[in-house]
């Protein structure tokens, strides 16, 4: 253990664990630590308290909790463990972070010892499939393959991903029937078949799959081409050139022919694969009664022998056989005359069929009809974990018994060794087992068995088994399954995993929750801090979850969901109780983080389990915006106030559009100077009259567009119609136009250049933006828009300066002509001698800047009086000129121009 961290407790509050007797599972513990990470300290929470394990001991800390150390956030490799957003353990190494392997099993351990058995998968893509894997759509277009899937077909993303199947693999009349099933919603096992103009076969399985991006068919596949290889090779030794034979289907179609029968073929006419044997026309009297009596007496079970004549002229002595012990079985026919003396060499170990097997690359076994093993490949011997040497020659079932072999179903049921003596098992058998090895390793196995003729004259038939191993398949597949309904950092389920829940759930409540302040946190602390907020705070409400039997959920960043279940309650007690469960500070880093969230509910009635999650949403979105721990009931107020929003953000789309813009209207208010009291400047602001709402303020106006992703749109819209009604600026040309607006109302690249265009139609124009907005973008690309602007003629002012989080440092780096003081600053400047001071203070800094200060929502004489004090160049309000429409703003300048306003009067 590195020096940087040697934890141990303090010894008031330790027990040491007794080393002579120590409990299974600290053993078990401190052994993987020692076998894979022996540099590494474990800290796992167990029913009251925590216990401290490293490879040469352990310490318990009774009441203890679960919390890293600090030194553990500042260096080295720290490891969570966790299972549904329970956090079970802590692992942490200064030097190598914790195999995977090993925190797994550490995982299962520590959730096992609290009574939960359940493993946890994290989220696995198809493109990490460690086999050949597709994910199609229904309609057969590729959304995604495994990186092997490529190597095999040769192929790169390009030419795969979006393409439909019988595009990229024509030909494969049973592969696209088979996908067309499993797109069908059936799992199907597909024939082997050949690429088109490649010598390459290929088997696989497709099932449906129903992830959180929507229906598909998981396609998995594998080479066989070299099982098709071994398979002709096992032919040829069934014939040479010197031997007439064939195999045939039972109903006597010819499956394969030999290299004589093929050359005696060749003198008598034309015969090939998948005709029956007696209509090849070799044979005299084609087609030959004489051979179709031969091959149906051998498909009933009995040995057949007839003597056929050639259409070359002459006889030959034909014998048939069934291969199997049922009539599925082929059937072998050979010819008694022109047979090589010795047979073709057997199965005896050593000959060309062993070799074949032994250094074929598929895991194949072949036992006698006594079920001694005969052969073993080396792949199957490695796969099972044992010498071939131990096998050869003995009853296989007995000798794995007796080494300690096991087999189980793959839901975990044990199986029995199966019997392999002929006629034990009915062939061919396909079936998928999880294989448990003398030294204690799992595999998970599909195995195939075929009857197998030995050569040796007498001999009974023989089994081939051919082993194939699809753990690492299973665990994508388990992984994929699992990720598509559960959240990768805190293991809690997901949106699709909590749907899916509330689907059977029955009646209860859903509550959505979102975190207070979460953004500034991981400002301030980092990504990683946050990171640890958030498995924390996953850990407390599956702590909670589990504790009333409910599920907990992650839907979002820092956005959570609970269903609890039981009859409707207060949701105010409800609330209450998960506050006060949820309510003590997180640790962070270094940092104790109080928890403060935003809380929705919405019942579950057990018929409308999808609309509870989306009521319980509507709610904690209304309760974001009544500020921080605001809890709100869903309610019909609540969809009609969503409904009302969205209406109100249609029709204001539909006006900017150029559709019906009634009600919308731009009125003017003044911006007077305050040495000489001319008029400097007038604001277009954004008025609408609402049949149902009355008048919206050009506040609530900006903001509803802000919300629709409006503004830049509402900004192009308000100058435009100001500069149609503007008729003034003939008179008044240095009189500027001002706009308000916010840098994400240009985050559009079509509202930027639309606006930027407007710039360079209208003239100079002068660009109010939020002060907050301002301070919260001062990344590179928030400068060089603003400086797009002021190239394009804008003059830029920070609106509402005063209010709000404020960085100096911030402000030197800001391209602005000047600043426009808070609303509220004015209105306390006569009544609150810091608000005087603080406005004292601006201006000076706003000359030292080169900076141009304006006063906004002077109201009263009294205030105008106090900013002329103070040097404030301008201001704006009732008290200097109030809003009016366009006709109304040019009669208040006229009368201005005549000197009929006080606003003339200097200091």
């Amino acid at each position: 253990m590195s020096a940087m961290h040697p934890l141990s407790f303090p010894s008031s509050t330790t027990t040491p664990v007794n080393s002579s007797q120590p409990p299974a599972l600290h053993t078990a513990l401190r052994e993987l630590l020692r076998l894979y990470a022996p540099g590494a300290t474990l800290l796992a929470a167990l029913e009251g308290g925590v216990l401290c394990v490293r490879a040469d001991g352990a310490d318990q800390n009774p009441g203890g909790e679960l919390v890293p150390p600090d030194a553990w956030l500042e260096g080295g490799e720290l490891t969570w463990l966790t299972r549904e957003g329970a956090l079970l353990g802590l692992v942490w190494c200064a030097d190598t972070p914790t195999p995977p392997g090993a925190a797994e099993v550490m995982t299962l351990l520590l959730a096992a010892s609290r009574g939960d058995r359940a493993g946890h998968e994290a989220d696995v893509l198809v493109t990490q499939f460690p086999v050949p894997a597709a994910w199609l759509n229904a309609d057969l277009t590729f959304r995604q393959v495994s990186r092997p899937f490529l190597d095999l077909l040769g192929l790169s993303d390009a030419r795969v991903i979006g393409r439909k199947l019988d595009e990229l693999l024509p030909g494969m009349p049973a592969l696209a029937a088979g996908l067309e099933q499993a797109a069908a919603g059936r799992t199907v096992s597909l024939p082997d078949e050949a690429l088109p103009g490649r010598p390459v076969w290929l088997r696989g399985e497709a099932r449906p799959c129903f992830g959180g991006a929507g229906a598909g068919v998981l396609w998995t596949l594998r080479d066989v081409s070299a099982e098709h290889r071994q398979a002709g090779l096992l032919e040829a030794l069934l014939g040479g050139p010197e031997t007439l034979a064939a195999l045939l289907a039972p109903g006597g179609t010819v499956l394969h022919a030999s290299a004589g029968l093929r050359a005696l073929l060749t003198e008598g006419g034309h015969g090939r694969v998948g005709l029956p044997l007696w209509d090849w026309p070799c044979f005299a009297d084609a087609p030959s009664a004489a051979l179709r009596d031969l091959v149906l007496g051998a498909a009933q079970g009995g040995a057949a022998r007839a003597r056929v004549p050639l259409a070359a002229g002459g006889f030959l002595t034909l014998s048939a056989r069934r291969t199997g012990p049922d009539g599925s079985a082929p059937l072998f026919v050979e010819a008694e005359t022109g047979t090589p003396a010795g047979g073709r060499g057997g199965w005896a170990a050593g000959g060309l069929a062993a070799r074949v097997l032994a250094l074929g690359d598929h895991a194949t076994v072949y036992v006698d009809h006594a079920g001694r093993a005969q052969l073993i490949s080396d792949p199957a011997a490695a796969l099972l974990g044992l010498d071939a040497g131990r096998l050869l020659g003995l009853p296989l079932t007995r000798v794995l018994g007796e080494l300690g072999v096991r087999l189980h179903r793959p839901d975990g049921t044990p199986l029995p060794l199966p019997e392999l003596r002929a006629g034990a098992l009915t062939l061919p058998l396909e079936a998928e087992v999880l294989l448990v090895r003398a030294d204690g390793g799992t595999r998970q196995l599909e195995v195939r068995a075929l009857a197998l003729e030995d050569d040796l004259p007498g001999a009974r038939p023989g089994m081939l088994l051919t082993l194939r191993d699809v753990t690492a398949l299973r665990h994508a597949q388990t992984r994929l399954r699992h990720g598509a309904r559960h959240d990768a950092l805190t293991g809690l389920l997901n949106r699709t995993g909590l749907r899916e829940a509330l689907t059977d759930a029955g009646p209860g409540t859903v509550l959505c929750l979102n975190l207070d302040g979460f953004g500034a946190l991981n400002a301030a602390l980092g990504r990683t801090v946050g990171d640890h907020l958030l498995i924390g705070l996953a850990a407390r409400l599956g702590s909670l979850a589990n504790a009333r039997g409910g599920r907990a959920a992650r839907l979002a960043d820092d956005t959570f969901a609970l269903f609890l279940p039981g009859e409707a309650v207060d949701a105010g007690i409800l609330a209450a109780d998960v506050r006060a469960a949820l309510g003590d500070s997180l640790r962070a880093g270094r940092h104790a983080v109080p928890l403060s969230f935003a809380l929705g509910l919405a019942p579950v009635t057990g018929t409308s389990d999808d609309s509870a999650l989306a009521d319980a949403e509507l709610a904690l979105h209304h309760a974001r915006g009544r500020g921080r721990a605001a809890t709100v009931p869903f309610g019909p107020q609540v969809r009609e106030g969503v409904a009302g929003t969205f209406r109100l953000e249609d029709a204001l789309r539909s006006a900017l559009s150029g559709g019906d813009a009634a009600g919308l209207e731009v009125r003017f208010q003044p911006t007077v100077g305050l040495v000489g009291g001319q008029v400097v400047g007038v604001a277009a602001l954004p008025h609408w009259t609402h049949p149902d709402l009355g008048t919206l303020s050009p506040e609530r106006v900006r903001s509803l567009a802000t919300r629709a992703g409006l503004g830049g749109s509402l900004a192009v819209w308000t100058v435009r119609r100001a500069a149609q009604m503007a008729t003034w600026r003939d008179t008044s040309p240095d009189l500027r136009l001002s706009v308000r607006l916010g840098l994400e109302d240009l985050s559009r690249p079509a509202d930027l250049d639309t606006f930027l265009l407007l710039l360079a139609e209208h003239g100079t124009l002068d660009v109010e933006l939020s002060g907050e907005g301002l301070l919260a973008h001062t990344d590179e690309a928030a400068l060089k828009l603003l400086d797009r602007l002021r190239h394009h003629g804008a003059h830029l002012w920070m609106a509402d300066f005063g209010e709000g989080p404020t960085s100096l440092s911030t402000l030197t780096r800001l391209p602005m002509t000047g600043l426009r003081l808070h609303p509220g600053l004015s209105v306390r400047l006569t009544e609150d001698s810091r608000a005087a001071a603080l406005v004292g203070a601006t201006l000076d800094l706003a000359r030292r800047l080169g900076w141009q200060v304006t006063a906004s929502g002077v109201e009263r004489e009294a205030q105008l009086a106090a900013l002329r004090d103070l040097g404030c160049d301008a201001a704006q309000g009732q008290a200097v000129g109030p809003v009016l429409d366009a006709a109304g703003f040019e009669a208040w300048l006229r009368k201005d121009a005549a000197g009929g306003r006080g606003t003339r009067r200097g200091r």
